[in-house]
């Protein structure tokens, strides 16, 4: 059997099993511990929360060799991520996507909203990419969140939830990592933490790590040489929360997290690349694939987040106030070689000799985001009938993006004037646009207890939100505008009713509808004097000065299950949801430009089903599936009735999976000297996916090449744009004892190359590749509790 099947079997018979035990058919030695969440602003365990929620603790990720939120996306059902670069995720909940987001579309909100605690970190295409150490547990809410969680969560809502300090005691742990990656660099990683009560009513809780990235992407250079690692970097942060208690039923958390990530290159593969490939003639031949890219100079990538927020919580009788109070800053840099894009113009589209179109072209993306956020609200505690929350949301984000595509000699060597209003000389595309976002928003949810066995939810928000823009375009390869301002502004509801039947003791049902929405925004103009005639024609109809909210109608139907008295736990949910002004990104041809175009519907139908079991003292199981048939229902039609870039009728929504599953077998045995010997095996299957809607048109697609760019044996070549199903397999061993733990593992055992993602420039034809992960890592961990 593939691998392939073998993760299917392994993880649909695991969840057909447990379908088909009923709860009591089992019997393990020892009780599991239930985890306890907050996805309902309350303590409850996970098995009790009335939708579809999947949470994991700091251990289970680690003995599963999860590091990111993307790794941790393969192995929670419904979930993923696309990455596009370190640091340049996008998240998708249940196969809601509207399709890559990119450096340049900054007005594009995101669909899953990210948390801190209580603290909004969501920034559309920028996931913060934040450690995972001395974490309590992740929580993935899916389905729309609005009446607890705002505008962001669209499609479900991620929430990364910190240890808290506490006056309990003295506590701490230290861990450091050393990884090989093969045919790679070494990677390590210290990290450490640990919490000192200061007195009775105060407590402090300190957090630092430092992270060496390992490399294992080659950059092959114009002269031939090649440079070894160049995707290496590192990511370093500290974290401190302050606890103060000057009473029993007051509490204050000041807390602050600074963090940044430089890295020296991206996770990039380069199949073709204009000034560097297998068929040119007048150019030195260049053979890509395998683990190489072609580059004439550094990328980089540097990421720097600082968040400071303040939390406020009183008890009353009865009743809880808690005021959030945040503060974020966040400066981002990717810095991209973009010398094939600008030789493709240059010399492809106006025939300049190759001294010019091979000038060094680095492109640097930046930006500022600066959030202050303030939540407050009250909320029930008693044991009553009655359980509710409600509160009030204000959001002021600043967030100035800017592009500078600096080619350092071109005006010297074509005679060209290249100075402009705001474009300094040798600046050809020159961009300043600062945003100003402002949101007010009303919610609240009760849920009330009809009978001892039958609870009803309904819950409401109401947001209104205005956008303002000052949009710069400078430099030849612009069409020029100069501080024209926009706006756009919009409210929107968010209703939730969800019902819940306790049919026996250990299984609930459930049934809820919701609705969700993403904010819309501003576009940008098209860079006119790239667009070929009929381009122009075609995507300038497009381009209407602001796109509308996207909001989703979830429907969706559930059980939840405790087997074998304790010793496991079994979720289902199906789900319908009716998308409506699908926020699509539409990439421009010869423009390079993207444009959003709202289309007016799209669905997704699916399921998700989680899986976890004690078999005995020694054994547990996990398992995840999910099927997600995400699709358009509509189209979007040009002047001749033609569906553009692929927004058609039953074409699939892009950068998610239609089934992605997981399956995990964890072991650990006493031994005689009272420590204990422990393994896990894990297997992550992801579907097949496409970047953007439109490459499931024409695919593989034939592409015309620009034969005055490197002469050339080829005039066009076939590029195949879906990318295929993966598996990832990685295996953690080790010994434990009394406060420490020491492994080793292995990830991507299989040393499977994926396609995460398909990297373009200009239309595929002047470079053609993708993002990948790493190959086959060796590493041992050590770590100490004390």
């Amino acid at each position: 059997m593939t691998r392939h099947k073998l993760a299917l079997s392994a993880c649909v018979s695991t969840l057909a099993l447990a379908m088909a035990l009923p709860a009591g058919a089992w019997a393990a030695e020892t009780d599991v511990e239930e985890l306890v969440v907050t996805a309902r602003k309350r303590d409850e365990a996970l098995i009790d929360v009335p939708f579809s929620v999947a949470a994991q603790t700091e251990a289970v990720m680690r003995n599963r060799g999860v590091t990111n939120v993307e790794e941790l996306s393969r192995t929670v059902a419904s979930f993923s991520v696309q990455n596009l670069g370190p640091g340049q995720s996008q998240v998708a909940i249940r196969g809601i996507s509207a399709g890559q987001i990119v450096r340049d579309q900054p007005g594009v909100k995101e669909q899953v909203g990210v948390y801190l605690d209580e603290s909004v970190i969501s920034l559309s295409l920028f996931t913060p990419d934040l450690d995972l150490f001395d974490l309590n547990r992740v929580e993935v809410l899916r389905g729309p969140q609005g009446t607890l969680y705002g505008s962001g969560s669209l499609s479900g809502t991620v929430r990364y939830i910190t240890n808290q300090p506490t006056t309990a005691g003295f506590e701490g742990v230290v861990e450091a990592t050393a990884a090989k990656v093969q045919g790679g660099d070494v990677g390590y990683s210290l990290k450490g933490a640990v919490n000192m009560p200061l007195n009775e009513q105060m407590a402090l809780r300190v957090t630092a790590y430092n992270e060496q990235f390992a490399g294992f992407i080659d950059a092959v250079q114009p002269d031939g040489s090649v440079e070894k690692d160049v995707n290496d970097g590192w990511r370093r942060g500290v974290r401190a929360a302050l606890l103060i208690k000057p009473s029993e039923n007051f509490e204050i958390t000041p807390r602050v997290l600074y963090q940044k990530i430089d890295v020296d290159g991206f996770n990039r593969v380069d199949v073709y690349n204009i000034l560097g490939n297998q068929f040119t003639t007048t150019r030195p031949r260049v053979q890509l694939g395998g683990l190489k890219q072609y580059t004439q100079l550094k990328e980089k990538f540097e990421d720097e987040f600082f968040l400071a927020d303040l939390t406020l919580q009183y008890d009353f009788d009865g009743v809880r106030l808690t005021s959030i109070s945040s503060f974020t800053d966040r400066d981002v840099l990717v810095l991209r070689d973009a010398t094939a894009l600008t030789g493709s113009i240059t010399g492809g589209s106006i025939g300049l000799p190759e001294a010019v179109y091979t000038i060094d072209a680095p492109l640097y993306d930046t930006t500022d985001v600066k959030t202050i956020t303030q939540e407050v609200r009250l909320s029930s505690t008693g044991d009553g009938p009655l359980q509710w929350v409600a509160g009030a949301f204000y959001s002021d984000i600043d967030r100035d993006y800017a592009q500078d595509l600096r080619v350092v000699g071109f005006s010297a060597a074509t005679g060209i004037p290249t100075a402009s209003d705001r474009a300094p000389t040798d600046s050809l595309y020159y961009s300043v646009v600062p945003y100003k976002q402002r949101q007010y928003a009303l919610f609240g949810e009760a849920t009330y207890a009809v009978t001892e066995r039958l609870d009803v939810t309904a819950g409401l928000r109401w947001s209104d939100y205005k956008e303002t823009r000052t949009l710069t375009f400078d430099g030849i390869f612009a069409d020029k505008t100069i501080e024209v301002p926009g706006k756009t502004k919009a409210d929107a509801w968010a209703p939730r009713v969800i019902v819940a039947y306790e049919a026996t003791d250990d299984i609930t049902l459930n049934a809820q509808v919701s609705k969700g929405f993403r904010l819309g925004g501003i576009n940008d103009p098209l860079n006119r004097p790239l667009c070929t005639p009929a381009d122009f024609a075609t995507f300038n109809s497009l381009s209407q000065p602001s796109f509308k909210n996207e909001t989703v109608w979830n429907y969706e139907a559930g059980l939840k299950a405790r087997l074998g008295g304790g010793a496991g736990q079994f979720t289902l949910a199906g789900f319908y949801a009716d998308i409506n002004n699908l926020q699509a990104t539409i990439d421009a041809g010869s423009c390079s430009s993207r444009i959003i175009a709202n289309v007016e519907s799209a669905k997704s139908v699916g399921f998700d089903a989680e899986f976890s079991y004690r078999l005995t003292e020694n054994f547990d199981v996990a398992a995840t599936a999910s099927y997600n048939d995400a699709e358009l229902t509509s189209s979007l039609l040009d002047a001749a009735g033609q569906p553009i870039q692929g927004l058609r009728d039953g074409n699939r929504l892009p950068t998610v999976p239609k089934f992605q599953a997981s399956f995990s077998v964890g072991y650990e045995r006493e031994m005689s000297n009272g420590g204990s010997v422990f393994s896990n095996l894990t297997l992550q299957h992801v579907g097949k996916r496409y970047t953007q809607i439109s490459d499931q048109e024409n695919n593989p697609r034939s592409v015309p090449l620009f034969p005055n760019v490197g002469g050339g044996t080829a005039t066009s070549l076939i590029f195949p744009l879906e990318l295929p199903s993966y598996e990832i397999v990685n295996l953690r061993v080790g010994v434990r004892g009394e406060g420490w733990e020491a492994a080793a593992f292995v990830n991507n055992l299989g040393d499977e190359r994926a396609k995460l993602s398909i990297d373009r420039e200009r239309g595929l034809r002047a470079r053609y590749g993708f993002i990948t992960n790493a190959p086959r890592t060796y590493g041992a961990t050590f770590r100490k509790e004390f």
